[in-house]
């Protein structure tokens, strides 16, 4: 399979435009080194609302995507809702540099793995396997504990920054990680068939290309990517999802029982349906850790009784 070549230093990328990218980065690498877990949580959520003063429609999103998710909550739990995600979007940031930056020691002084022989097993008899995550915030942090028993593929968009590209590669590849080009779907396939993990994220709305409509949370028509199927389908692979979710400045790894004996081949809406109720149990063992901000239902369903509602919730945001 073709991989994600890492990118070569020249020293073009010395260039005063990209001084700030390196200052940042040598700075973040330098605070989480230095600095203990109790405070780089608290600057991380410091971060985080400050930002929401700054990020007025971002908010704006996360509180609409919450309340069409969770109509029952009232206006104060979307509010707190809504608080503890940009808490926690600042956090990344710092979680960011955790992952890049920290040596294996620290990260296992805060993690724990619950269901790593059930990946392991699959290891052991040459079966492929799709790792379903989601984007939660710590999602670098989910990346880095994995990359100490069960290294595998992740699918890979570059930044257009050349200077944060060398960064961000280097970050996600240096404990064994390999990265396939998100349009690569050839050297996914490549990927499972040869018994190796492949890393995929089906829980944002990609656009209506390749998507079926399907309930997520209370909204029935949420657009939801074919491309777990297609790729379940070709290569007959076992199914299971890796999320990590932190309590306090603990990080408990979760990998969930093989889903592929629960999705039809060629049934890409019940597999888009299975997995968006794997995606949901995720969610509400902790709902402030998932990233709200995303436009997660700016694709409508044609003729639906939601358009108008989603017009003017979400569109005008």
């Amino acid at each position: 399979m073709k991989t994600v070549p890492t990118p070569t230093f020249s020293w073009v990328l010395l260039s005063p435009k990209y001084w700030l990218v390196w200052l940042s980065f040598s700075f973040l690498a330098l605070l989480v080194n230095v600095l203990p877990f109790s405070i780089l949580k608290a600057l991380g959520f410091g971060i985080g609302r400050l930002s929401q003063h700054f990020l007025k429609k971002r908010a704006d999103i996360a509180r609409t995507n919450l309340k069409l998710c969770f109509p029952d909550h009232s206006s104060e739990e979307i509010d707190n809702l809504v608080i503890k995600n940009f808490q926690n979007t600042g956090l990344a940031i710092i979680e960011t540099g955790m992952a890049w930056f920290w040596p294996d020691w620290r990260v296992k002084r805060h993690i724990s793995i619950l269901g790593k022989d059930k990946i392991l097993q699959q290891e052991k008899e040459g079966r492929g396997v799709l790792v379903i995550c989601c984007h939660f915030l710590n999602l670098e942090m989910t990346a880095r504990i994995f990359s100490l028993f069960a290294p595998g593929y992740g699918v890979y968009r570059a930044n257009s920054n050349p200077v944060y590209e060398f960064i961000q590669h280097r970050g996600r590849t240096r404990k064994g990680h390999q990265m396939i080009d998100r349009r690569d779907v050839k050297s996914m396939i490549k990927v499972l068939k040869s018994g190796n993990r492949l890393w995929y994220l089906p829980d944002h709305d990609y656009g209506r290309k390749n998507s079926v409509f399907v309930p997520f949370f209370a909204v029935n028509e949420a657009a939801t990517t074919t491309g777990s199927s297609f790729l379940i389908d070709m290569t007959k692979c076992a199914v299971m999802s890796g999320t990590s979710i932190r309590q306090g400045g603990h990080y408990t790894l979760e990998v969930g029982d093989d889903l592929s004996g629960d999705i039809p081949r060629r049934d890409a809406v019940t597999a888009a349906t299975v997995l968006n109720q794997e995606i949901e149990r995720l969610i509400e063992k902790e709902p402030s850790q998932w990233m709200w901000l995303h436009k997660r239902f700016k694709t409508l369903p044609e003729d639906s009784t939601q358009q108008d509602r989603y017009k003017t919730k979400l569109l005008t945001n």
